[in-house]
């Protein structure tokens, strides 16, 4: 069964083969001004979203086509700048070395004789990007890629020596000032007269794409107790998130003018819409011998249970687990917000042995409201040691990792609200401008997208043109749409005349068949 779902859903898709540009060039306008700005020197911080990470690896033509790049492309047609320079790897391979050791994965490319057959797989080909060959000089894309709010004022978050353990970051270790260095100071020491902030995205992503396994920290600053795929406390992001723009904005700061991004709804972005809740296939067999399989706890144990009082029969009608003869059965799944009926199960008059009471302790098959990450495709409909009577899916329940639960979407949204909420009181407070990513992405993140400057762009995965192979991060098509509206919010907040991008010159996913 582990070939029942491997991106099938998205193997028919069509790419993109033609790029529609629009029909004169907007930098042909004649005049431009910067305005009440000042773009002499301009530094990004963020993190992947703002370093060019792309197709799941940091590699040169994402760099090339981050929004920080394309910005200061912009930048210079406005008036006399200063060079922006990024911390560029060594290859178009993507991944890293340490000490000669791969500690990071090539990039996804398109892989495929056909447009039927294509599928995303690795770059075949050898990192060259080795992390302690250390970066000189200082950089205006400080965008580091797994950075959260906090790390950007961490001290030794570039630490080579830290890199192995976890403890300190790879991408920021290349290019560090010194070993105990932080993103903002080296930021800082570069007296950027203008900044772009879009910070904050990974404080709720990394819990999302884990499938919610993690916790909120709701009410703990202690950083260092934070697991990786933590959700960060929404007053402790506000405060830290204060602290960088008041450092870049402040009367007591640099008083650089700057624009500050909010945080997109994860469940906005492909990484989520891809894997179906019901991608299993059944032949008449295989579906009658796994309902007689659950035959005696659908109808005398679930039953049982309503009756003496230890589940209201709406939960227990939710943990019935029914299969059918077709394509579309749902997945099952351990689900920690039910209530663990493990003990129960192997008590008076159930007697189970403790193996399939764990089993069944919090089990459910998948609703239309679950959301299965991408990741999970290749794992959904694989054996146990190759055994065909253990499932990933259908006779093993899926684990946390392997689906974001409607309640853990509803946890997701309202941090992303408040985190939007205190990005948005900040700019207002420092007279900065805002950009509203949030509802930017929620409108290509709808059925069928929207059309951009004449272009189709959605979020729908490979042919939408917004996003990369890894479901996360943007195309360089994607990165015009958000320079290009950085570039709206800075003529509306500075008053300026500054071109805007020609979104549909940027390109999108192509097929490459040098794949692993």
């Amino acid at each position: 069964m582990k070939n029942y779902f491997k991106y099938m859903a998205i193997l028919a898709l069509g790419i993109i083969s033609c790029e529609p540009e629009l029909e004169n060039s907007i930098e042909d306008d004649g005049f431009y001004a910067a305005g009440e700005a000042d773009f002499t020197n301009y530094v990004a911080l963020g993190n992947s979203l703002t370093a060019g990470y792309a197709d799941g690896a940091l590699y040169i033509t994402g760099q090339e086509n981050s929004y920080p790049n394309i910005l200061a492309e912009k930048f210079a047609l406005v008036q006399e700048t200063m060079d922006f320079t990024q911390p560029l790897v060594n290859d178009n391979f993507g991944g890293l070395l340490l000490g000669g050791n791969q500690i990071a994965e090539t990039r996804f490319v398109l892989g495929g004789e056909s447009l039927a057959t294509a599928r995303p797989a690795r770059y075949n080909g050898t990192p060259t990007t080795e992390v302690t060959a250390k970066l000189s000089g200082s950089f205006g894309n400080m965008g580091v890629p797994g950075a959260k709010s906090y790390h950007l004022l961490a001290p030794g978050y570039g630490n080579v020596t830290g890199v192995a353990t976890g403890a300190a970051n790879p991408y920021f270790a290349r290019f560090a000032s010194t070993e105990n260095a932080t993103v903002l100071g080296d930021a800082i020491a570069q007296n950027p007269t203008f900044f772009t902030l879009w910070i904050g995205n990974n404080d709720v992503l990394s819990y999302a794409t884990s499938g919610g396994d993690g916790i909120y920290q709701e009410g703990n600053t202690n950083f260092s107790e934070y697991g990786s795929n933590d959700i960060t406390d929404a007053n402790a992001f506000a405060f830290v998130y204060n602290s960088i723009v008041s450092e870049l904005a402040g009367q007591d700061g640099l008083g650089a003018e700057g624009v500050l991004i909010n945080i997109p709804n994860v469940t906005d972005i492909p990484f989520f819409k891809v894997v179906p809740v019901n991608p299993i296939p059944l032949d008449a067999a295989t579906a009658g011998a796994l309902n007689a399989q659950f035959g005696a706890y659908n109808t005398a144990i679930l039953p049982g249970l309503v009756q003496a009082g230890l589940l209201t029969e709406a939960e227990a009608n939710s943990r019935k687990i029914i299969f059918a003869e077709g394509a579309q059965n749902f997945v099952t799944l351990v689900d920690e917000d039910l209530t663990d009926i493990t003990g129960v199960l192997q008590q008076e008059p159930f007697n189970l042995d403790p193996q399939t009471a764990g089993l069944l302790g919090q089990l459910r098959q998948a609703t239309p409201s679950d959301l299965i990450p991408l990741t999970s495709s290749s794992f959904i409909g694989t054996t146990v040691n190759n055994n065909p009577m253990l499932v990933n899916g259908v006779s093993v329940p899926l684990g946390d990792q392997h689906v974001l639960t409607a309640s853990e979407q509803a946890l997701v949204a309202q941090v992303t609200a408040q985190y939007n909420g205190a990005i948005a009181a900040i700019a207002q407070n420092y007279s900065l401008g805002l950009v509203d990513v949030n509802t930017l992405l929620g409108t290509i993140g709808v059925d069928g997208g929207t059309i951009y400057q004449g272009v189709p762009i959605s979020s729908t995965f490979v042919s939408g043109g917004a996003f990369s192979l890894d479901g996360v991060h943007l195309t360089p098509r994607g990165n015009a749409v958000i320079a290009n509206e950085i570039v709206k919010e800075i003529n509306a907040t500075y008053s300026a005349n500054m071109p805007g991008v020609d979104v549909g010159s940027y390109g999108t996913v192509t097929i490459n068949n040098n794949v692993q």
